[in-house]
């Protein structure tokens, strides 16, 4: 083993999820074969929880059915040290069968009418109550004092999720004892009560980590960690209440259980979600990943192999992100074996190039920043439409165009300026003052920030304010409502009113070919930078939600690049027409505070466009990233079809990861083949001029070769071809 801790260096994981009839046909050697096949350095073994795989002696824990006088877990850990492994003991624990129910009904967690809480057959236990304040922890300790294993992972160990409220007498009493109230009636995040539930499930998960980290370095030592699991999806993550700030503050790893993309996510969100975890986490550690070879996401078939290009393109876009890979099957035998030879060459790969895969710092000169209270407090039953949609507008823009950023949370700016050149706050409706201060003096040191919807227009508790905390900013005071198809309050899109558009300024029609009229109006100076590429009309579709503000007086008419028409009908056809020419409400306002710019959207086009991909949102979008941004950007590419890219800084290394999603980002998962692009060409900014360099291609030899500096003065690198991915190292000589 490596002398560094077996967290620090272990990279490849493998899990064999077994089930209760796998006790009868384990195959012990094939699957040692396999793990040496797929040069995994650690196991993931199921071995407490809901199911036992090893002769507990507790009476009234459930053991697999099929598991007679063997023991499974006992087995394989022995084959694992035997192949000099790494093993992480693996719990399911939030849930028992009947009998351990009828011996302990008051551990179970209870509904308003005292029913308990069910998850098909099983029963749902409750974290305030002694099963997992007592009983767990001895089963920890009895499996860490019996087979010596590394670690714990549980991928169930938050119990109730967000949506259900415990009325147990342990959650009770706890509640009344530590806030001074009875637990609220139902969800309503307008009283205190039910706001400050929300708070102490939060902490009450975080304790459930304390205590089980505490049981597991008193019996095994130090190094013997528990980690439960985690997810990539923020707004997952705060349904479930894991604090994924203060879980990383704890961590010394996270498991990563994202296992696949559905039918409305992307590839690129696996890479995305590994720099959000890896920013809050630290870029020294690891966040090995739970990669489904069977098909999971939409549909989910657990016994079927997932086609190979869709298990492929999520496996290259983690690495890019720099999570480790953890193949994971469900069962030990398997009549679709085609799912075993996808994880060979991944692996291998790996293998071969982990030294470029870890312990590596990104280059990215842009921030998109998030909070997980504007999640919770602001999202509130609606975290999708309010938070996520207008934050995947902006990773959709910055993914398709090539410019490299880090998720950031709203905490962790103060002490990380220097990193970034643009700060990008999609609908961050909730803000503290202080938070507000950290973004103006991030704006008073040169930096520019991109702001949209109701940023800042919310306290901690989600409540409205009386106008933005960064107005100054702005350079607008909100008016406190909102015009167009989503208030923020609707349960879903309201189509009557999707038929809305921006129109853009200065009017230009009157020169373009076409129609005339003579109520055309004058052609009145020159349009903005922002609006470059559409040259040839006046508006442009909208459809989205404008929140209604009123200029500060300083603000010119050529600050205010397009405003809101509003909706006319779609139907029938002869009545389609706009009635009015505009009204007065901005769409965007620009300013430069000197040395900082900032940009305002009042109007949603990053939640447009994460709904309609319309390619008018996506270009002014980036057009505004480009204009804050007066192009300082680490790297360009030029290329046809769709490439995500990902840079990295180690020693004297510059490592590039490009993905081709050309065809994957366009046809709904799981995606059936892979179509070639190229040729591309990267260019990088001027730190590596006067210096020699030497380039490496890592995936298709010699696929990658060095140019001379251009007309500016960048580093071109020229790549023929890309059909999944390519790793180009340059490395300074």
């Amino acid at each position: 083993m490596s002398e560094k801790p077996w967290y620090k260096s272990v990279y490849r994981w493998g899990q064999t999820n077994l089930t209760e009839i796998d006790p009868l046909r384990y195959d012990n050697q094939w699957w040692k074969k396999y793990w040496r096949e797929t040069n995994i350095q650690g196991i993931i073994v199921n071995a407490g929880g809901i199911v036992a795989y090893y002769p507990t002696k507790f009476a009234a824990k459930h053991r697999a059915k099929h598991l007679g006088d063997r023991d499974l877990l006992g087995e394989i850990i022995m084959d694992a040290r035997k192949e000099n492994l790494a093993v992480l003991a693996r719990m399911d624990s939030n849930r028992v069968h009947e009998p351990f129910y009828l011996e302990h009904p008051e551990w179970t967690a209870r509904n308003k009418k005292g029913e308990p809480y069910r998850a098909g057959d099983l029963y749902v236990e409750c974290i305030n109550s002694p099963y997992y304040t007592e009983f767990l922890p001895q089963i920890l300790e009895e499996i860490i004092t019996k087979y010596k294993p590394e670690g714990i992972t549980d991928n169930s160990w938050n119990g109730l999720d967000r949506e259900n409220i415990c009325y147990c007498n342990y959650c009770q009493k706890n509640f009344y004892d530590e806030e001074g109230y009875e637990l609220p009636k139902k969800k309503d995040w307008e009283n205190k009560i039910y706001r400050k539930w929300i708070e102490w499930s939060y902490r009450k998960r975080l304790e459930i980590w304390d205590l089980n980290n505490r049981v597991t370095k008193n019996a095994g030592g130090q190094d013997c960690l528990w980690l439960g699991m985690i997810g990539g999806d923020m707004v997952s993550q705060s349904k479930r209440f894991r604090d994924m700030k203060e879980i990383s503050e704890r961590a010394d790893m996270l498991m990563l259980d994202m296992q696949a993309r559905n039918s409305t996510s992307s590839f690129y969100e696996n890479g995305e979600a590994g720099k959000t975890l890896h920013n809050l986490l630290g870029w020294d550690k690891l966040i090995p990943e739970s990669m489904a070879m069977y098909q999971a996401g939409q549909p989910t078939f657990r016994k079927a192999s997932k086609p190979e290009p869709e298990a492929k393109m999520w496996v290259l876009e983690g690495f890019a992100g720099s999570i480790q890979p953890w193949w994971h099957h469900i069962g030990a035998y398997h009549q679709d074996r085609r799912q075993y030879e996808t994880t060979k060459p991944l692996f291998k790969w790996h293998k071969e190039n982990q030294d470029l895969l870890i312990n590596r710092e990104p280059v990215a000169s842009v921030g998109l920043v998030w909070s997980q209270r504007n999640t919770d407090f602001y999202g509130r039953d609606k975290p999708e439409e309010r938070v996520k949609m207008p934050w995947k507008g902006f990773s959709q823009v910055l993914t398709r165009n090539n410019i490299p950023y880090l998720p950031v949370h709203i905490d962790n700016i103060e002490n990380n300026m220097d990193k970034y050149s643009l700060l990008i706050l999609p609908n961050l409706a909730v803000m503290s003052g202080d938070q507000a201060q950290t973004i103006r003096e991030f704006i008073n040191s040169g930096g520019s920030v991109i702001a949209t919807g109701e940023t800042s227009l919310y306290n901690k508790w989600g409540d409205q304010r009386e106008d933005f905390l960064l107005s100054d900013i702005f350079q607008v005071h909100s008016s406190r409502t909102n015009h167009g198809s989503f208030s923020g309050e609707k349960k879903s899109w309201d189509d009557s009113k999707l038929h809305s558009y921006l129109r853009l300024f200065p009017e230009i029609r009157k020169k373009v070919d076409g129609p005339r009229w003579d109520k055309e109006p004058e052609i009145n100076g020159t349009r903005h930078q922002i609006l470059s590429g559409f040259e040839k009309t006046d508006i442009i579709p909208f459809g989205g939600s404008l929140h209604a503000v009123q200029r500060a007086e300083n603000v010119k008419e050529s600050d205010i690049l397009f405003k809101f028409l509003p909706p006319f009908p779609i139907y029938p056809p002869e009545t389609s027409w706009m009635r009015n020419r505009c009204t007065s409400l901005p769409g965007l306002i620009i300013n430069d505070h000197n040395p900082g710019k900032a940009a305002y959207l009042p109007a949603d086009l990053d939640r447009c466009y994460a709904r309609d991909y319309l390619p008018d949102h996506g270009n002014l979008l980036k057009n505004i990233i480009h204009w804050a941004l007066e192009d300082d950007l680490p790297m360009k590419v030029r290329a046809p079809g769709y490439i995500d890219c990902h840079l990295y800084r180690k020693q004297n290394k510059f490592i590039l990861h490009l993905i081709n999603l050309t065809g994957c980002e366009t046809w709904r998962a799981p995606v059936h083949e892979l179509i070639e692009t190229g040729p591309v060409s990267v260019f990088l900014n001027q730190e590596l001029n006067n210096i020699k360099i030497k380039v490496d291609s890592r995936v298709l030899k010699n696929n990658a070769s060095l140019k001379n500096k251009n007309e500016s003065g960048e580093i071109e690198i020229l790549i023929d071809k890309i059909i999944d991915h390519e790793l180009v190292v340059i490395e300074k000589i």
